[in-house]
């Protein structure tokens, strides 16, 4: 019997009608409500022409690779053969990193802090002790990696531990200053126990402190040096069961390490110093020295940050032999650095890896896939001229692993932005990060002199340059960026270097409705349970209506004072105009809210709380400057009245700035918005949250298509402004621009957060841009050569056909009109109990969709026009306003958003991508032969330590140790098994590991074969030769004699 596909079955409903909405899903807990606003007339049955290739089998949710430096890092550990470096952090995060590429994301599910990374050295595992009392056994023989077993301590906390080289026995200090061991293949203890009142004299009355330090002598590995924190060392015999010798110093110990001869260590210690000790006369360190504290010392290497740990690299990975570093590891709290210890000046390597990300913080974040092909080296060239130099001449001495590119090679360019002002130009292509070029826009304006300021010192908490909003058309490669003191600069692209005046603008942008008491309660913002999933809202910087409440309420902005100099430019990014908003009636200018370029109409638009403006940055003149109730002129659908004369209220923002009401507010989030006229007038300061520029019908009765700007404010209104443009660009910079209000208002529920426009085919038509020329080319001596422009994508006019599709989507519903008869075609209620933080239209597999991330954690995506639900995933709860103001979409499935301060989580919900990911991550573990060991000579094997071999297994196996306690520790088997090594590692490299493994286990037990064959043959030698002797000598005795 045929099986029926439900869910296609459901597809083939909607798209019957064409006038359709949907739930929100289960997880935005919205119910659906047909809503078409009009009949279908003008634009037919768009659903008989558009035939919808997006089905939910084309999307997937998982993590792709994580940039940047782990936060809050506490461990650090290397493996000397296979050349990877991993980082353990205090969220149970760890980072392993190799060579350029090579860069990999785990977590422990408890999230416990990682104490201490060691190595199974070339063996493609890695152990990690965590703060729960945890062991965790990693399987790093595929390309992400998974835990083989868990060892759960619950009578004793985990301290230290150690790993010999080519050892299968885990040494495990605890608080309580026992000792336990490990099989690290079955990774169950041993019933071999160092007990701390064993270790230390009978004498001793206190107790030696948890265990800091462990490791076997070079010289024997039947001798373990135990550290303990009040300064006892004991030098334990692991054969006989008892203590070699005792050392105790006054300090609490925080380190030891050996001489490679195994005759001498070095132990540093809290007040600073450091005390060298020696095996035969242990009563006292024969040598102590304080560095930090002698006047004559010279510091060799200081730091930014403060020091977390640090290790050498050296060629060689067994501790006996002479160990000659070449560089040294230093892992900083903000920072990992690797210097070069080959040369005198002691250089350090440049970083290939992008751990700069934080340098100052991210402030917003922007995310371009399948951008032009020759940005990215345009950008690389000029960004190289401004890399620092003195870096070692060296390869990165990080260099295991293996990586190539996959198959999804489009250029992926990313934008942040920072608390300083600087802006940062990343390539991401193929799932890596690295740095093409820093703008700093705070070098526009005038140096701030010490002193300035003072006056709202108590009020400005965040950097007065900081990056608040950044618009960017690659195209054209015009920028722009919004600051948080209130300020637009706009930015052109150039290959040489200029020396002039900055442009600069003065707005003035006031509302003026009327002066209304302070909201009532009922009356607050409309976002649901806010409170709940945003707890702290003061700190965001997004697009929404309450982004002007909170944030508007909490920052002052500085009189920032442009350069009126002329300005040394180098190449890249120079500023070409600086737009500011002014002081009005002793009221500061508020936040942007909404920012939006156009290169074809030479137009730069933003609003905030209080307006819209608009100006021409080709002519330098402001063309509007317009309170946001004036832009409805007659159309208002509240008949708001104008307010009365103004009254000067000095030091007010656009909200109130009372705590009281800060808290009314928050707490009233779980409160519906109110469409009601008296709610309106209450909350009367309307925020611009959106803006688009687009050739769009600007009014119902329009046969063609005209230059339009799309405006969304936060009380779901949508205004349409006309643009008449000179009608030839030979007069573009002579005659004006005018701006003004068609009339047309369309309405939704919620903060508007998003535009977009589709032909009549359903294909995204992307905004006209201008095509790059560079503004200060040698070659192009008259200014006046007309400027390429595209106005259509699809290029044609006839493309367009006789109608369009306009996609708005707000904090509560999408809806799809048809223009020009501005019919609501399909609308689709995405949540009623949350609201959208990023709503994005981006194109995947040759189509396109709208997709969506809500304050409860769930990414969406819609079909375009339809509005049918393809993707509702419960994804990530928003516990912290830097996800909220971060997150982005871009085309090709692609998502970002910083997980921590320090590092950018990318995603992907795509299930084609989700499918090629394995291609695309680096490999950890690569087959390398370990070194053999250097040949100790005879006199060395003789006099330089004992002779007799230590067999670890038979002193802590089974059957000599015996069983340990079963409520000592727990065993938990992992998902990393050998399933999981047959499932990563395909292809020829995969079965030449597994043969040379086998060959490796093969041989090993040939050897050990070879090895006790020869014993048996001995020991049957000997017992020959003995009986012989015994022979002879009672052959001739009678047997009376014996």
């Amino acid at each position: 019997m045929k099986k029926f596909n439900f869910r296609k079955v459901l597809d083939g409903l909607t798209a019957a009608s064409p006038v359709g909405s949907s739930g929100g899903g289960s997880g935005s807990g919205a119910g659906g409500s047909v809503h078409p606003g009009g009949t279908a007339g003008a634009a037919g049955t768009p659903r008989e022409e558009i035939q919808e290739t997006l089905t939910s089998d084309y999307f997937q949710i998982c993590k792709t690779v994580r940039h940047g430096f782990p936060y809050l890092p506490t461990a650090l550990a290397f493996d000397p053969v296979q050349k990877i470096l991993a980082i353990g952090t205090r969220t149970g995060a760890i980072r392993i990193l190799g060579r350029p590429g090579v860069d990999c994301y785990c977590q422990h599910e408890s999230g416990a802090a990682v104490l201490q990374l060691q190595f199974l050295i070339n063996e493609g595992a890695l152990v990690s002790a965590c703060a729960d009392d945890a062991l965790h056994l990693w399987n790093l023989r595929q390309k992400q990696p998974a835990i083989l077993h868990s060892l759960k301590f619950n009578r004793e906390r985990i301290t230290y531990c150690h790993l010999p080289f080519q050892s299968k026995w885990l040494y495990v200090g605890t608080e309580r200053g026992n000792t336990h061991i490990v099989n690290i293949e079955s990774f169950i203890l041993s019933g071999y126990v160092i007990m701390w009142n064993k270790a230390i004299e009978l004498s001793t009355k206190t107790h030696p402190g948890p265990v800091v330090h462990l490791s076997d002598s070079p010289r024997d590995e039947g001798k373990l040096l135990i550290g303990y924190e009040n300064g006892t060392i004991v030098f334990w015999d692991l054969r006989s069961k008892r203590a070699d010798l005792r050392a105790y110093y006054d300090e609490a110990i925080h380190s030891v390490a050996w001489h490679h001869e195994g005759k001498q260590f070095m132990c540093s210690h809290s007040d600073g110093s450091l005390t060298l000790w020696n095996l035969k006369s242990p009563n006292r360190p024969f040598q102590t020295t304080i560095p930090h504290g002698n006047s004559n010392t010279i510091t060799v290497l200081e730091m930014d940050h403060p020091i977390v740990d640090f290790l050498t690299l050296c060629e060689t990975p067994y501790p006996n032999e002479f160990q000659e570093p070449y560089a040294v590891v230093v892992l900083l709290e903000k920072d990992l650095i690797v210097v070069d210890l080959t040369q005198t000046n002691f250089p350090i390597f440049e970083n290939p890896y992008p751990i700069d990300i934080h340098e100052s913080p991210v402030t917003c974040t922007e995310y371009f896939a399948d951008c032009p092909p020759d940005l990215i080296p345009v950008l690389y060239s000029v960004g190289a001229k401004h890399k620092k130099q003195g870096y070692s001449n060296k390869e990165w001495p990080i260099s295991g692993g293996a990586w190539n590119l996959g198959a999804q090679t489009y250029p992926e360019i990313i934008i942040t932005g920072h608390a300083d002002g600087s802006v940062k130009f990343w390539d991401a292509s193929a799932i890596t990060l690295q740095m093409l070029y820093k703008l700093k826009t705070s070098k526009v304006f005038e140096k701030q002199k010490v002193g300035e300021g003072k006056a709202t010192a108590e009020i400005v908490e965040e950097d007065p340059f900081a990056v608040q909003m950044m618009y960017w058309c690659p195209e054209s490669r015009i920028f722009c960026v919004a600051g948080v003191s209130a300020y637009v600069i706009v930015y052109r692209f150039s290959k040489h270097e200029v020396n002039t005046e900055i442009a600069s603008l003065e707005v003035r942008l006031q509302s003026e409705v009327e002066d209304i008491i302070t909201p009532e309660p009922e009356t607050n913002p409309p976002f649901p349970d806010a409170s709940s999933q945003l707890p702290s809202l003061k700190s965001l910087s997004g697009s929404t209506n309450t982004v002007c409440l909170f944030v508007c309420s909490y920052f002052v902005p500085l009189l920032l004072s442009v350069k009126a100099r002329p300005v040394r430019m180098p190449p890249g990014y120079q500023a070409d105009l600086v737009i500011q908003l002014v002081w009005v009636d002793g009221e500061p200018p508020q936040q942007i809210t909404s920012l939006a370029v156009n290169s074809a109409y030479g137009l730069v638009a933003f609003g905030n709380c209080n307006g819209l403006a608009v100006v021409d940055f080709m002519q330098k003149t402001v063309l509007l400057s317009m309170g946001t109730l004036d832009l409805y002129g007659s159309s208002d659908p509240y008949q708001r009245q104008p307010r009365s004369p103004r009254k000067s209220r000095h030091g007010s923002s656009c909200c109130p700035v009372e705590e009281g009401l800060l808290e009314n507010r928050e707490n009233s989030f779980s409160r519906s918005r109110s469409s009601s006229v008296s709610s309106i007038d209450r909350d009367s300061k309307e925020a611009i949250t959106a803006l688009f520029f687009m050739e769009s019908f600007a009014r119902k009765n329009d046969s063609a298509v005209s230059s339009c700007l799309w405006v969304g404010t936060g009380l779901g209104m949508v205004i349409i402004l006309s643009l008449n443009l000179p009608a030839s660009d030979d007069l573009r910079h002579s005659e004006p621009v005018v701006v003004s209000p068609s009339g047309t208002v369309l309405t939704l529920k919620g903060a508007v957060l998003t535009f977009a426009c589709l032909d009549c085919m359903g294909t995204l038509t992307h905004q006209p841009y201008e095509v790059w020329r560079d503004p200060h080319s040698a070659d192009d001596g008259d200014k006046t050569r007309k400027r390429k422009l595209v106005m259509h994508s699809p290029s044609s006019s006839q493309d367009m056909g006789d109608h369009q599709f306009a996609v708005i989507c707000s904090e509560k519903q999408a809806k799809v009109f048809s223009l020009p008869s501005q019919t609501c075609l399909y609308v689709h209620n995405i949540t009623e109990t949350s609201f959208l933080l990023r709503a994005d239209v981006v194109t995947l597999c040759n189509s396109v969709c709208l997709a969506c991330f809500c304050a409860n954690g769930h990414i969406m995506t819609l079909s375009l026009p339809s509005l049918r639900p393809l993707l509702d995933m419960n994804y990530l709860p928003v516990t912290d306003m830097r996800i909220a103001r971060t997150f982005c979409f871009t085309n090709e499935g692609q998502a970002l958003y910083l997980s921590s301060p320090t590092e950018i989580q990318r995603l992907t919900y795509s299930q084609e991508m989700c499918d090629n990911l394995q291609d695309m991550l680096g490999d950890l573990f690569t087959p390398v032969e370990t070194p053999e060991a250097q040949n100790r000579g005879f006199l060395k094997g003789l006099f330089g330590g004992s002779g007799q071999a230590f067999d670890r297994e038979e002193l802590f196996g089974e059957a000599t140790a015996g069983k340990a306690s079963r409520s000592l520790a727990q065993h938990i088997p992992g998902s990393g098994g050998i399933e999981g090594v047959r499932g990563a590692a395909g292809g020829v490299i995969g079965d030449l590991t597994r043969a040379r493994i086998a060959l490796d286990e093969r041989g090993q037990k040939l050897g050990e074969l070879d090895e006790r064959t020869a014993s048996m043959m001995a020991s049957a030698e000997a017992f020959s030769k003995h009986a012989h002797e015994v022979m002879l000598k009672y052959k001739d005795k009678k047997w009376y004699q014996f």
